[in-house]
């Protein structure tokens, strides 16, 4: 059987990703991964330097995307097939370019987790992502800032003669173009993926990527990779050295045996074949391969304990079987970053396939024996060289251009390659992309001036790189200008320039609230929360005296709101609070975030009961965070009684 690409239809019940947050985000990202500074002595001197190198501050430009929901309808989706007599492979280019499915053909079997539904929670960098497949992160520790937006796709000539999906984007926190190439050889049980992360600027680059492959969390499933020791990085951020397969009198190796969520990076040895398996009792289940510059080999385990599963069951059906994580990556950790040389790129041949090992020797108390019959079975299906061959066949395709288009990502790409003179063969950002979103800073490029928008609405994505700095610095200082060179400055880390541009634009702005808001954030942060609370209280006043009909403004409205109210409550400005709520949209009342701040508001001006009611008559957090333990510290606050099942999402052991 030659192998196909043809497009399809994948229809799925799915939860409506809703608007992105209108308000830049000025915060450090809120990230479970952090590590804790004590865990940080000792380290291997390389691991030690990446993880200190060019952390995140911000994820300007990045907006925040936190409007969906929990109420799911059957929605479609465009998706790209590739198949052949073994796999059939789909992808859908419009969710960051996961591939939701991996089935060998020959048997029907699913190699992958397949999730039934489409329900995005708040584990990527800028909030949306969902559960399943394989994903490609790419940006900096954590899920992708692409994980629910579209890649740009389109066919392309594979090596050998037949034909290979690419998919291509622009990442803007690090601002590097980087590119997917899916390739399934016509009588290949291994699907073949070539990816290249390319700087074009005059500045080393810090770069970060994983490959996140999902797998069935049977009770049987064991993980198998190259190594005796591995990294244990759990939610109470500490990063210590352990023995694989058992620690603490518990072979880690099987996802289930851990009681709570962690992370397993193993020690692969240099000069080692990296590979990861995860096989069922049978022996049975997916390999994951790559050439050598893929160095990282890692388990993800939500583990058996109360948090995990509940996170389980709020990243699918109820009653759907559980996943693990077996990943790839370029460090041996994901905190850290890799350094990529100007005008250098960093590429790799990666294959997924399925696995069939001696399951006797797989399961059996010998860890060498166990790993020796995974890596043998592996080496008989597909060996070294073969994907090193791969890998040389595909290099010299990877600057082909791309011929028919299968669908368009965003415009940012297109915006930076113009104004930068950036020659990127094979990953084409034409300008016919550029839309809506890039018009006012194509403006501003080309006529040194930012424009005054066509209606009154929240304000556009702020972009900040320096180039963008230095145009908004000699643009005309209207108070809209103001308010984007601030963002801008306050990125650089020129904290007193942002804020004397806010100041500036606040003067003659008739639309107050984004200044105030940016104003209220510096104010916080400098540790001053009553003039925080302050300048949150008139934002919020401001934005429901201007707001207008529309989801914009309803956006602009809920994420106002909720960090109006969350800073006054802190701040012990009651009355101001309760004024916030008093005039948010009923609409937005209902929502569980809301409801949350409502128990809140409650339990502070003394009506603990009533807190408690609303807890006890349920509401639901669609955006909760990914270590976040604000559902239980609150019901601590109002009650002695046990944290609810439904609310228990704790990811560490008690303190």
């Amino acid at each position: 059987m030659a192998t196909t690409v043809r497009r399809a239809v994948l229809n799925l019940p799915a939860a409506p990703l809703g608007p992105e947050n209108p308000l830049p985000v000025l915060r450090a990202p809120a990230d479970a991964h952090t590590l804790d500074e004590r865990s940080r002595e000792g380290l291997p001197r390389d691991m030690a330097r990446q993880i200190g190198y060019e952390p995140l501050r911000s994820l300007l430009p990045v907006r925040l995307r936190d409007g969906y929901r929990r109420r799911r309808q059957e929605r479609e989706f465009e998706a790209v097939v590739l198949e052949n007599a073994h796999l059939r492979v789909t992808v859908l280019p419009g969710l960051g370019g996961r591939v939701h499915s991996l089935v060998h053909v020959p048997t029907g079997r699913e190699l992958l987790y397949r999730n039934p539904v489409f329900q995005p929670a708040n584990f990527a960098l800028n909030g949306a992502w969902f559960s399943g497949g394989i994903e490609w992160n790419i940006g900096a520790t954590g899920h992708t800032t692409l994980s629910c937006a579209p890649l740009h796709a389109a066919l392309v000539p594979a090596p050998d003669g037949g034909v290979m999906v690419r998919l291509w984007e622009w990442e803007r926190l690090r601002d590097l173009p980087f590119q997917v190439d899916l390739w399934l050889p016509e009588d290949s049980e291994f699907l073949y993926v070539g990816v290249r992360v390319r700087n074009p600027h005059e500045r080393p680059a810090p770069v970060y990527w994983w490959s996140n492959i999902a797998v069935p969390e049977d009770p049987g499933t064991r993980v198998l990779a190259p190594a005796d020791e591995a990294w244990h990085f759990g939610y109470e951020r500490s990063l210590r050295r352990i023995p694989v397969p058992r620690w603490e009198d518990q072979d880690r190796t099987y996802p289930l045996s851990s009681e709570y969520p962690a992370d397993f990076f193993y020690e692969v040895p240099d000069g080692t074949r990296p590979w990861i398996a995860s096989l069922d009792a049978d022996g049975l289940g997916l390999v994951q391969t790559s050439t050598a510059r893929l160095r990282g080999r890692k388990l993800f385990v939500w583990g058996s304990g109360e948090g995990g599963r509940r996170w389980q069951e709020w990243l699918t059906e109820p009653g759907t079987g559980g996943y693990a994580e077996i990943q790839a990556g370029l460090a041996r950790t994901q905190l850290e970053h890799v350094r990529l040389e100007v005008g250098a790129e960093f590429s790799w041949l990666e294959a997924y396939g399925p696995l069939a090992a001696d399951p006797g020797a797989v399961h059996g108390p010998d860890w060498a024996a166990a790993r020796g019959a995974a890596e043998a079975a592996l080496a008989a299906a597909l060996p070294p060289e073969r994907v090193e061959e791969a890998y040389g066949a595909w290099l010299g395709c990877a600057d082909t251009e791309p011929g028919e288009r299968l669908a368009a990502g965003s415009g940012w790409g297109a915006l930076e390659v113009l104004c930068g003179g950036f020659e990127l063969p094979g990953t084409p950002f034409e300008e016919t992309g550029l839309g809506e979103a890039q018009a006012p800073w194509l403006e501003l490029w080309r006529t040194g001036v930012f424009p005054a928008p066509r209606r009154v609405a929240p304000p556009g994505p702020s972009l900040v790189a320096p180039h963008w700095r230095d145009m908004l610095e000699t643009a005309p200082a209207d108070p809209l200008t103001e308010y984007h060179l601030g963002v801008a400055q306050w990125h650089a880390g020129d904290v007193a320039q942002a804020v004397r541009s806010w100041e500036r634009g606040l003067a003659l702005a008739p639309s107050r609230w984004p200044l105030l808001r940016c104003l209220a954030v510096a104010d916080a942060l400098a540790g001053d929360p009553a003039r925080a609370a302050q300048r949150y209280a008139e934002a919020f006043e401001d934005l429901a005296e201007e707001s207008r009909g529309g989801e914009p403004w309803t956006a602009a409205e809920s994420a106002l709101g909720r960090e109006a109210m969350a800073t006054l409550l802190a701040a012990g400005r009651l009355p101001a609070a309760r004024a916030v709520w008093d005039r948010l949209r009923p609409a937005l009342r209902e929502e569980g975030r809301f409801r949350l701040l409502a128990a809140r508001l409650l339990a502070a001006e003394g009506h603990v009961g009533a807190a408690r009611r609303v807890f006890e008559d349920g509401f639901e957090l669609p955006d909760l965070r990914e270590g976040d333990e604000i559902l239980s510290e609150v019901w601590s606050r109002i009650t002695h009684r046990p944290l609810p099942a439904t609310y228990n999402f704790r990811m560490r052991p008690p303190t």
